[in-house]
């Protein structure tokens, strides 16, 4: 080692040559913790101003860390979409990409391997979900463009660097067309896309494409995907998938066949990979099994779909997520050897709730990251407050997250919590950007989350923060966005002194909260291009009535009540069975008595019709309003037998109404609720049962005080729990619930503990969560 020349000195030895200087040069770098100044100093270089002798020390240190051998390292990343594409390679669908695509960790790192979260129900991906029985692929397609290697493009197809970046751009442009009307044939596929004029493609992968989009015409399996709005990417990748799977498994068949269709999806993601220029297992799906995620608020309301659910906003924190797969999910036994094998594992940044978590609640892949215990871990956190995610603390619900508030969300959400899954966390630092670009960002309601440092020591995590933004980017366009280049760097650093420092004297210390237990993933999903055939299935056999008016301007009613049943997951088809139509009702001879309420919607029981007033079909939310709130009000059936309002008098001194409901007896009733259930409804409502005639409930309505009737109120409240948009006074109703309790007023804690039953009572009862 001392024989070295001085170039060669290795990160030991220089970092040795300076232990007995009571003043260190690593002193004159900013930083307490010696990991970050190392980053500090990889990425910032020597600062100005220091003795010549310290500067030559610091130098020799920065040149060892660059020469940290790591091109043969096995590093594994966790995570989804943006944030991950990012980190591996840059944004594949950002338009700057081709400007620098072969950058990132497979740069440094190529032997880089993604598991990649499979939740995303949006976009093209939600279109593909309702006519293929696959997984979400949107993910997979975005990071395998980011997994192209320059390396691997050459030795492959001999191609310069300026022919390897051409090769990508035209790949970017191909995977990144979408469309909204269907092809007529795929030559017209391959002239709008720009496959067919192009001549930089090698000819294997200008063949794999043209042949991917004739498949897509030629396969009747997959015929049905071009009616909808698509990405090419994301067809091309299924098509890749289908060309695995003999014809004869038709698409029926592949509803049953799971096995056969797991075992064709990993094959063709790789086929696809090993062509295009990426590692044969750069990209793998966390799970074959389809997957949609479900949300629970700390209002009690559950809601299901990752789209759903980054599109929420409920007022209050999230207070755990889980994963519903189609069937139970087992670990993969290459995944398991990924984890088994890797030196670094890396859990890449993006949506705290929809991109990791899914993956680690899969059974068996935490623990295999914990068991590897001579990996270095790192998390990456988020740059940005999240809407809907990360703006409410379930600790302190009056401010938005901090970086502790992340690491305990994933320990109360990861089946055994945290401790073994990762040892460092990366944080951006903020001190070189100009307060004029964080003010921008605050207008737009981006806030960076806070490093609240002494809180993540506290769970035995080291918080590192460090300048991993891109400086072009923000010179250029005034964005603030991880650079990938500068981040592998990082992780070079951090493996070099993960190999050369003595380990740190910090023990690894699990959270002490106390943790609620929850079911980490269920297994009663629907596959849902199954669930989307049944909702056709039932649209096709029920009768819309439109008014002559709304038949001269016809709207498609079936296709707006298409997309209101499919979006709303957290319906359950067993919702719709008592509802035989749609009904819409002339203005002018709308009946019904609006003394109580602004609803212009109800079920009528004696048809089974819902019944909508005409002007609320001139808007398509109005008319969703409209449809939900009589849907929730059809599962009571035909409870009522009567229903009769009485003024309550004394002495002639008007004091009230009593409201009096008399339900049918259950051989009579058509309603979705069990003798039991339905009697705990109405007493949800306030309604009192006679104890000498349990078929008859009342309620006492003080003087001109409001009153919602159950059916009313059910249709409201089953709405608002379905998107809270939808029902403001059900909302202002709720709001109590995001009070905190005080003994000081006991009508309020009374009136609180009632409105929590009743979010429970539909959670559990109504919607089956």
């Amino acid at each position: 080692m001392q024989n070295r020349p001085e170039k060669d000195v290795s990160v030991s030895a220089s970092l040795s040559r300076i232990e007995g200087i009571s003043l260190s040069p690593l002193d004159l770098l900013p930083h307490e913790d010696l990991a970050e100044k190392l980053v500090e100093l990889a990425l910032s270089g020597v600062p100005s101003g220091i003795p010549p002798e310290s500067a030559a020390s610091l130098q020799q240190i920065k040149n060892a860390l660059a020469r940290e051998p790591v091109s043969e390292l096995q590093v594994v990343v966790f995570g989804g979409g943006t944030g991950l594409s990012t980190i591996i390679g840059g944004d594949s669908r950002a338009v700057s990409w081709i400007k620098d695509p072969f950058s990132g960790l497979k740069n440094l790192f190529p032997k880089t391997r993604s598991i990649v979260c499979i939740t995303d129900d949006g976009g093209s991906t939600g279109e593909m979900l309702k006519d293929l029985p696959l997984i979400a692929l949107g993910d997979i397609r975005h990071v395998l463009l980011s997994s192209i290697q320059l390396s691997k493009l050459q030795d492959l197809y001999g191609l310069s660097v300026g022919q390897s970046t051409a090769c990508v751009a035209v790949l970017a442009d191909v995977f990144n067309y979408r469309f909204s009307v269907k092809p007529e044939n795929s030559e017209q596929l391959l002239r709008d896309c720009g496959l067919s004029k192009q001549t930089v493609l090698p000819s294997p992968i200008t063949l794999l494409l043209k042949r991917a989009v004739e498949n897509l015409f030629d396969d009747t399996r997959l015929r049905v995907t071009l009616e909808r709005p698509q990405c090419l990417g994301n067809l091309i990748l299924v098509s890749s998938v289908y060309e695995q799977i003999p014809p004869h498994y038709n698409a029926e068949d592949l509803l049953t066949e799971h096995e056969l269709l797991r075992q064709n999806l990993n094959r063709g993601i790789a086929s696809l990979c090993v062509i295009l220029g990426a590692d044969e297992r750069a990209v793998v799906p966390c799970s074959t099994v389809p997957a949609e995620l479900s949300v629970r608020y700390t209002n009690g309301v559950q809601v299901t779909g990752e789209h759903k659910s980054g599109a929420a906003r409920r007022n209050c924190p999230v207070e755990h997520v889980c994963v519903n797969f189609c069937e139970e999910p087992v670990l993969a036994p290459d995944i398991k050897t990924l984890i088994e094998s890797a030196d670094i594992m890396i859990m890449a940044p993006g949506s705290l709730y929809t991109s990791l978590i899914p993956i680690f609640q899969i059974p068996g892949i935490a623990e295999a990251v914990k068991k590897n215990q001579k990996a270095l871990k790192i998390l990456v956190s988020n740059l940005w407050v999240q809407a809907g995610e990360t703006d409410l603390s379930l600790a302190e619900p009056d401010r938005k997250f901090h970086l502790s508030d992340l690491l305990e969300a994933y320990e109360q959400n990861i089946p055994g919590g945290t401790n073994g899954l990762f040892n460092k966390v990366l944080c951006l630092s903020f001190k070189d950007v100009p307060a004029t670009v964080i003010q921008s960002y605050a207008v737009e309601g981006k806030i960076p989350i806070y490093l609240d440092r002494d809180k993540v020591r506290k769970h035995g995590i080291v918080p590192l923060e460090c300048s991993i933004y891109s400086k072009s980017a923000l010179r250029d366009s005034g964005v603030i966005r991880h650079d990938p280049q500068q981040f592998s760097h990082v992780v070079q650093t951090l493996w070099a002194g993960f190999c050369h420092l003595p380990a740190t004297s910090m023990s690894q210390v699990c959270c002490t909260v106390e943790k609620p237990e929850y079911e980490k993933h269920l297994t009663g999903m629907m596959i849902p291009c199954l669930r989307h055939k049944k909702i056709d299935e039932y649209l096709a056999g029920i009768s819309i009535q439109l008014t002559a008016e709304k038949s001269r301007h016809p709207i498609n009613v079936r296709k707006i009540l298409q997309r209101i049943l499919w979006d709303h997951k957290d319906i359950p088809l067993s919702h719709l069975q008592l509802v035989n139509g749609i009904q819409c009702i002339p203005t002018e001879n709308w009946k019904r008595n609006q003394n109580w309420d602004r609803v212009y919607s109800f079920y009528d029981p004696y048809d089974g019709f819902v019944k909508i007033r005409q002007d609320q079909f001139d808007s398509e939310t109005h008319l969703e309003i409209a449809f939900l709130v009589a849907l929730g009000q059809s599962l009571l059936g035909n409870y009522a037998k009567s229903k009769e309002i009485r003024n309550i008098r004394n002495d002639g001194l008007f004091l009230g109404k009593a409201y009096h409901l008399q339900i049918k007896d259950s051989e009579e009733r058509k309603c979705f609720f069990s003798e039991e259930n339905l009697a705990l409804f109405l007493a949800l409502s306030r309604m009192v049962q006679d104890p000498d005639d349990p078929q008859h409930f009342t309620r006492i309505v003080n003087g001109k005080e409001g009153f919602t009737p159950p059916g009313l109120l059910f249709g409201l409240t089953y709405a608002w729990y379905l998107d809270n948009r939808f029902a403001s006074h059900i909302e202002y109703k709720m709001a109590v619930i995001r009070i905190d309790r005080s003994d000081l007023i006991p009508e309020q804690v009374r009136m609180r503990s009632r409105r929590e039953k009743l979010t429970d009572f539909f959670r559990e009862v109504v919607f089956g969560h």
